[in-house]
């Protein structure tokens, strides 16, 4: 029987409903026939994508059977379950206009979703948010790991006051609460944040491996990058670089500061790559900007090179 059912709520997925992510990191398919067996450790029940990512060789890395990935309590539509443990969602809380108005849709392994659970939306805590690159969720204070590779951005309800430097949490798909340390939680704000405060974000990442389609700490592609950056501060772009153009206020090439976005598409051809500005242009015109390099296969901050700057097309501000 269904080990959920420790939740005292209804365990199962149903179409038409919503579920969130139990899962550190749920990668979102294109279809359950384009995995590879490469991919296996990240369609597990633990989701163990450390794991996967470094079992990835640089074709793998940008196959294109990955949409997007999920973060623990992220909130799904479920459009349709196969007998064979799969579902069709689309992801809510990830823009994308010109695929669905609800969402980015995909499909996700049934074992990572769970049903809503009611109780543990109070209406009167506000939700928190993880602000270390990578934390994991303790059974109980200083105890053992129950949830390893928690990224930056995740949100979590509190379930208590913080305990000796820790913070209770509920987590979806645990009936008891989970601990981490206090010091890797931040308040949410309503106030919309600082260019510099999501850029100070994105630097973090700096290293991260590019994974066509990634949204974590673990791997990350290009608008993946600029959408969690911001995501950390409650704002929710799109998920992908045309869209992102889309949603953000275009500049002069000239007026761009530091936190601002740059937008890359070749002649004819939609926006296809998207950076993060790191200096004012300088007196020459040079550009530096942050971002998930498909080139380089990582997370990079570079001058723009001649190439790249041939196929800039704007500049532009959240």
């Amino acid at each position: 029987m269904d080990s959920r059912l420790d939740l005292g709520v209804d365990v199962k997925l149903q179409p038409g409903r919503e579920a969130v992510v139990r899962v550190a990191v749920a990668t979102l398919w294109t279809s359950p026939e384009a995995v590879r067996p490469v991919d296996r450790p990240a369609l597990t029940a633990g989701a163990d994508i450390l794991t996967w990512v470094s079992g990835l060789d640089t074709d793998q890395q940008v196959g294109d059977c990955v949409l997007s990935q999920l973060l623990l309590g992220e909130r799904v539509l479920v459009s349709e379950l196969r007998p064979d443990g799969w579902a069709r969602v689309v992801a809510v809380e990830q823009p994308a206009a010109k695929l669905d108005p609800r969402g980015y849709p995909g499909w996700l392994p049934t074992e990572q979703l769970t049903p809503v659970d009611p109780s543990t939306d109070t209406g009167t805590d506000p939700p928190l948010v993880v602000d270390s690159t990578v934390t994991g969720l303790h059974a109980a204070p200083n105890g053992p790991v129950v949830l390893p590779g928690v990224v930056v951005g995740t949100r979590l309800v509190p379930a208590g006051p913080a305990c000796d430097d820790w913070r209770p949490v509920h987590v979806p798909g645990h009936a008891a609460p989970l601990w981490l340390p206090d010091d890797h939680l931040v308040a949410t704000s309503a106030e919309a944040p600082a260019a510099a405060q999501a850029l100070a974000v994105a630097q973090r990442l700096l290293d991260v491996a590019y994974i066509w389609g990634g949204l974590s700490a673990h791997g990350i592609d290009c608008s993946g990058l600029v959408h969690l950056a911001w995501r950390r501060f409650g704002v929710l772009l799109p998920r992908d670089a045309d869209d992102q153009a889309v949603a953000t206020t275009p500049l002069a090439l000239g007026a761009e500061r530091p936190g601002d976005l740059y937008f890359f598409a070749r002649p004819g051809r939609k926006i296809h790559h998207i950076g993060i500005v790191t200096a004012p242009p300088g007196n020459g015109g040079e550009r530096r900007m942050l971002h998930a390099c498909y080139r380089r296969r990582r997370v990079i901050e570079e001058p723009l090179p001649a190439d790249r700057t041939a196929t800039l097309v704007g500049a532009h501000r959240v």
